[in-house]
């Protein structure tokens, strides 16, 4: 087993991201963080690293338990890490999807809305949630 892997390998490594590439540009741009601080891909971390990640508009936070550069199954991926992320954050996209979703209806039968109703309907979005 090694000391010490690359972060955007062990990222890719326990299904933080769908593939190494995406993994790499996120560190790239600053959304993975060790101690507060953005890190470049090739950083190497080491267990009981604390790593802080962006992504989809949620903070997620782990602990690095075990090191591993190969990818693997979900199962044995979710033993090389704990999840440190807060209750709260996990249902932000909740309250945002009541928030948001939560009046939207229409009638039974009424079809889709016309191009007319949609611009109507996103003017409305934008002006009563200012997304």
């Amino acid at each position: 087993m090694a000391t010490k892997v690359r972060i955007d390998k062990w990222l890719w490594s326990v299904r933080i991201f769908k593939s190494r590439t995406i993994a790499t540009d996120a560190c790239k741009s600053g959304k993975v963080k060790i101690n507060g601080v953005a890190v470049k891909p090739s950083f190497s971390i080491e267990p009981e690293t604390l790593v802080e990640v962006r992504k989809n508009g949620f903070n997620l936070k782990f602990k690095v338990l075990k090191l591993i550069e190969k990818r693997v199954g979900a199962p044995i991926a979710q033993t090389c890490y704990e999840d440190l992320t807060p209750a709260e954050e996990l249902r932000k996209f909740e309250d945002w999807y009541i928030g948001k979703a939560g009046s939207e209806q229409r009638d039974r039968g009424a079809g889709r809305p016309t191009k007319r109703e949609r611009r109507d309907i996103d003017k409305f979005k934008t002006d009563y949630f200012d997304i």
